[in-house]
């Protein structure tokens, strides 16, 4: 087997004839941080650097871990220079996805076949230009090449979205859509939330004085989120919290609005009170409410100091107790909500896949997130879905990512990987080859068009 060839990944005749039925299928990518305006701009990629590197913490991190200084990272660095350390760095990388999806991307995207290296790296440096010269490598012309049929951008509430609208002008169909992601206005607790309070009123002409106008507030973005298209919202945190009464989180509102205070548990309460009103919108109209949970960020304190929040500091823990406000949560909406759960640590899955299973259809399991989106975490998930839960539910792969590129990469390792897993199955005589074929389909095209209802 020679490096990325057509049996990468795969270890059966019968996976590489399932994956014969899954590979072309067009790309639906639920979740991911698309820079929209980028790509209704449709401007020639600058370099390499700009379109592999420049937005991807998967990269910063294991650059970081290889000895790179900052300086070529997230520094003043030219494009060229950060580039060039990510190719030198790269022969130290194998075993970690960031080395199988950076070749993948150079080869299935731009055709550039080298291995790259410290001996490689102006050549390929140098093919790079020259490819994203062409005009067959714009963004739009990209997302066409990796057949995208649909993708979810992640979207604030206060979102204008008008460049969602010129890409789908563009496209002469709607291909991107938003997600309603309103944590910034969750985080009671955050250094800037105020601000943004009084931003997210300016934005549809309210005065956000009170808890009720807030709530009221959020009510009109989702309907203006929903007219543009969206049909799922995305909630990030660390665990899923309990709700306040309602007039707890109005004193808790207020309290914040007049600069006091809050203890981590009655920001809690408010979060999990948040959740319960944003779910209740999501359940109105039949959006598809996703949890993602389990980061504790920002916990590299030089990073964070130097480079802000969301610069490759976070990790994943399995000392969270998700039950008690998922539960509740799960509860109050069995059989009226939409929901689809993810994790960060994988130790929290077996909790995750159970719940599903007792919650029935309406409730499923997300992608492997973050960290487990390698061969490693899509295998060690699928194969327990498959045995706990209902492979056939999942709800397939999001790329979760911040470049076009991704779309093609993190989708065709998560296909092969499905494809070894189903045909290990076939060839153990668990199910008939035929049936494994349409469970692939349904895993990658017909289930998340269906449950997401596009």
């Amino acid at each position: 087997m020679a490096f990325l060839d057509d049996n990468y990944l795969i270890t059966s005749a019968a996976g590489k004839r399932i994956y014969d039925a899954i590979r072309d299928l067009p790309v639906v990518d639920m979740h991911n941080h698309a820079n929209v305006a980028e790509i209704a701009a449709n401007q020639p990629y600058r370099n390499l650097w700009q379109l592999l590197g420049a937005t991807d913490h998967y990269v910063w991190e294991i650059m970081r871990k290889c000895g790179v200084p900052e300086e070529r990272i997230t520094g003043s660095a030219s494009d060229q220079e950060k580039f060039f350390a990510l190719a030198e760095a790269m022969p130290l990388m194998v075993g970690n996805p960031v080395y199988e999806w950076t070749h993948l991307d150079l080869r299935r995207c731009l055709g550039i076949e080298e291995e790259l290296s410290a001996a490689t790296a102006a050549a390929v440096w140098r093919k790079g230009l020259e490819a994203l010269a062409d005009p067959a490598n714009l963004p739009q012309e990209l997302l066409k090449k990796l057949r995208i049929e649909s993708f979810c951008s992640t979207d604030d509430p206060a979102d204008t979205l008008e460049h969602h609208d010129a890409v789908n002008q563009a496209f002469g169909r709607i291909i991107v859509r938003p997600t309603w992601r309103p944590d910034a206005a969750m985080n009671i607790d955050a250094p800037g939330w105020l601000p943004y309070i009084q931003r997210l009123g300016a934005r549809y002409n309210k005065r956000i004085c009170t808890y009720a106008d807030l709530i009221e507030t959020l009510r009109i973005s989702h309907g203006y989120f929903h007219e543009h298209g969206c049909r799922a919202s995305d909630h990030g945190v660390e665990y899923p919290p309990c709700r306040a009464a309602l007039n707890k989180a109005e004193q808790l509102f207020r309290r914040a609005c007049d600069g006091e205070p809050l203890s981590r548990q009655e920001a809690d309460a408010f979060r999990g009170r948040f959740l319960y009103e944003t779910a209740k919108m999501d359940a109105d109209r039949n959006w598809v409410f996703q949890l993602h949970a389990g980061p504790v960020r920002n916990v590299r304190r030089n990073l964070m100091d130097a480079l802000g929040p969301d610069s490759g500091g976070d990790i994943c823990s399995l000392h969270q107790n998700f039950l008690p406000g998922m539960l509740e949560l799960l509860n109050r909406f069995d059989d009226r909500l939409k929901v689809v759960l993810y994790t960060l640590d994988p130790a929290q899955q077996p909790t995750l896949a159970t719940v599903s299973r007792a919650f029935g259809n309406r409730v499923r399991l997300g992608a492997p997130w973050w960290f487990n989106d390698t061969p490693y975490g899509i295998r060690t998930q699928l194969d327990y879905i498959a045995s706990v839960d209902l492979l056939s539910a999942f709800t397939g792969m999001v790329s979760d990512s911040r470049k076009i590129t991704s779309y093609g990469s993190r989708f065709e390792v998560f296909r092969r990987v499905l494809a070894d897993v189903l045909g290990v199955m076939a060839d153990r005589g668990q199910a008939p080859e035929e049936l494994l074929i349409r469970t692939a389909i349904q895993i990658c095209y017909d289930g998340p068009k269906q449950f997401f209802d596009l």
